[in-house]
């Protein structure tokens, strides 16, 4: 039942209790690594949602992703294009994959189980990575082979090949 009433406040963060909260994290935030490992989940009822659970071979990591419009060089020789493609250039990728790849890149022993979105300012987005052992977990059936993040198995990386709507 608790579950229930912080998915409701974090739904709205404005008019709840939430982002009076964040307003002081986020400044412990912005001074850490951009990867960093944390003991229990911002948002547990998310985390338990998306399979997390408070036992041995589960991680969680708080990883921090520069919000920007991505830019290509400007065309030096030649005479001016009419449109030349230098801003509003997007990334194939969406930010909460970008930080699970690092993520997993971070922790090569771990396997990539889901992220969800934590916090966000003008210059950076939070997410909270859920990362788990596979011998100390093994009745996960995470698939064959390693690295579900990078061939785009996660709830990130299946929205991006356009199979989540």
């Amino acid at each position: 039942m608790a579950y229930k009433y912080m998915a409701e406040a974090w739904r709205k963060p404005k008019s709840s209790y939430v982002e009076e909260v964040m307003k002081e994290r986020i400044v412990f935030w912005r001074k850490e690594p951009s990867i960093t490992r944390v003991d229990k989940p911002t948002r547990i009822d998310r985390a338990r949602r998306l399979g997390y659970k408070d036992k041995a071979g589960f991680v969680v990591v708080r990883v921090r992703v520069r919000k920007s419009g991505y830019r290509k060089l400007r065309p030096k020789m030649g005479r001016r294009q009419k449109k030349m493609g230098v801003t509003k250039i997007k990334t194939p990728k969406n930010m909460r994959l970008i930080a699970e790849e690092r993520a997993g890149k971070k922790f090569p022993n771990l396997e990539v189980l889901n992220s969800y979105w934590v916090w966000q300012d003008g210059l950076y987005k939070w997410y909270e990575v859920i990362l788990v052992d596979r011998t100390l977990v093994p009745e996960l059936n995470l698939g064959k082979g390693r690295g579900r993040v990078y061939r785009g198995l996660t709830s990130a990386g299946r929205k991006v090949r356009g199979l989540l709507a």
